[in-house]
C-alpha cells in the first residue's frame, strides 16, 4: 500500500504524458453538445473520486452532477431518461457487472458514455463510447491508492480540456514534482493521535470531500478504525452530538471557499475538549499534519490524500495489522 501510494507522482507523470487524442476528442464533443447533467456510475474508492469530478464539474462548469446507484438499473430496472446526457464510470477494474450494466443503461437512454478506467479491455472498457486510460499500472494492494489519485488527476485533465482551463491544465503538468514533495510529509502526528483509537469522524468539505470519504474507507478496511465521513456543514446537522473529548476529528482542509470554515470548525471542536488533527498546507492556524500546496487549490486534495494513505499504513501497522492484506476483503469486487 505505502509503495503503490508513493509511486504516485510518476503514474501521474506518466499519465499526463498519454492519451492527449482522447482527452482532446472528449472535451470537444462536451463543448459541441454540452449535456445538461452528468451522472457518475462507481463503487467503493472510484465512487468517492466521483465525488471529486462532480464538485469539479458543477463548480468549474455549472453542470448539475448526480451519483447513480447502479441497482436503480441493475435491480430496479428503471427506465432512464438521459437524452443528450453524459455518464461517467469509473472503476480500476472495469470489472464489476452492475458498473457496467448501469453504464450500458445510460448508453441506451441517451447519454454519451465515458469510462475512466485502469484496465484496458475491461467488460467496462468495451461498454464505453469513451475511454479515458487511468494509466495506473497493476494495483497489488487491496486497498486503492495510485489508482484514485490517478482518478482524481485524469478527471482534472478532462474537466480543464473540457472548459478550456488553462490554469488549471498548467498545474497538473507541474503537480507530480508536488506529489512527491506531499509523499514526505510527517505523518507522525496522525499515526501519534489515533494508535488507540477505534472510531472517529472525518470531515471535508467541495473537491475535499471525495479524500474524506476515501479516508474514513481506509481507516475501516486497513486500521480496523470505525470512521465516518461528512460535510463539515452536515456534521452540524445532527453527528456533531457524538464529539466529545474521546472521539477524535479528523479535518481535510485544502485551499478554496471552503477551508476558513473547516478550519474554524477544527478550533471550535478544540475548543469544546475534542481531538483534532486538521490536515492543510503550512501557514493554516492550528493545523496538525502539514502537506505542501499544489500548484491550483483544486488539486490540493491529491496531495492530502497522498500524505494520509502514507499515515494510514503506517497507523495499521502501529496497531498490529497488514495494510496489504485487510481482512475479508478482495481486490476485484463483482456486485450487482
Amino acid at each position: 500500500m505505502a509503495a503503490e501510494a508513493r509511486s504516485a507522482p510518476e503514474i501521474v507523470a506518466r499519465q499526463l504524458a498519454q492519451d492527449e487524442d482522447a482527452y482532446r476528442e472528449l472535451g470537444a464533443r462536451l463543448r459541441a453538445a454540452p449535456p445538461p447533467s452528468v451522472v457518475t456510475i462507481a463503487r467503493g474508492s472510484s465512487d468517492h473520486a466521483a465525488s471529486y469530478l462532480a464538485y469539479l464539474v458543477m463548480t468549474q462548469l455549472g453542470v448539475p452532477v448526480a451519483s447513480l446507484p447502479p441497482s436503480v438499473v441493475t435491480l430496479y430496472r428503471a427506465p432512464l431518461r438521459l437524452p443528450g446526457g453524459l455518464a461517467v464510470a469509473v472503476s480500476q477494474s472495469g470489472q464489476s457487472p452492475d458498473v457496467v450494466g448501469a453504464l450500458s443503461a445510460c448508453g441506451a437512454a441517451g447519454a454519451m458514455t465515458a469510462a475512466l478506467v485502469n484496465q484496458l479491455g475491461s467488460p467496462l472498457d468495451q461498454a464505453a463510447a469513451t475511454t479515458i486510460p487511468l494509466r495506473a499500472g497493476p494495483e497489488r494492494s487491496v486497498a486503492a491508492t495510485k489508482s484514485f489519485i490517478a482518478s482524481l488527476s485524469a478527471m482534472a485533465r478532462v474537466v480543464g480540456i473540457w472548459g478550456e482551463d488553462a490554469a488549471l491544465l498548467d498545474a497538473l503538468e507541474a503537480l507530480p514534482e508536488t506529489l512527491a514533495a506531499a509523499s514526505e510529509s510527517d505523518v507522525g502526528p496522525l499515526v501519534d493521535a489515533l494508535s488507540g483509537e477505534e472510531r472517529l469522524l472525518v470531515l471535508g468539505r467541495g473537491p475535499g470531500f471525495s479524500i474524506a470519504l476515501e479516508a474514513a474507507l481506509k481507516f475501516k478496511e486497513t486500521c480496523g478504525v470505525h470512521a465516518e465521513a461528512f460535510t463539515v456543514a452536515e456534521v452540524q446537522h445532527g453527528p456533531m452530538a457524538l464529539i466529545d473529548e474521546r472521539f477524535p476529528l479528523l479535518v481535510f482542509a485544502p485551499r478554496g471557499p471552503a477551508q476558513a470554515g473547516l478550519a474554524r470548525v477544527a478550533e471550535d471542536f478544540r475548543g469544546q475538549g475534542a481531538k483534532v488533527i486538521l490536515v492543510g498546507p503550512a501557514g493554516l492556524p492550528g493545523v496538525d499534519l502539514v502537506v505542501p500546496a499544489s500548484p491550483h487549490e483544486l488539486l490540493d486534495p491529491l496531495c492530502q490524500i497522498l500524505a494520509f494513505y502514507l499515515a494510514a499504513a503506517a497507523l495499521a501497522e502501529a496497531r498490529g495489522l497488514d495494510p496489504d492484506a485487510p481482512r475479508r476483503l478482495k481486490k476485484v469486487t463483482k456486485t450487482l
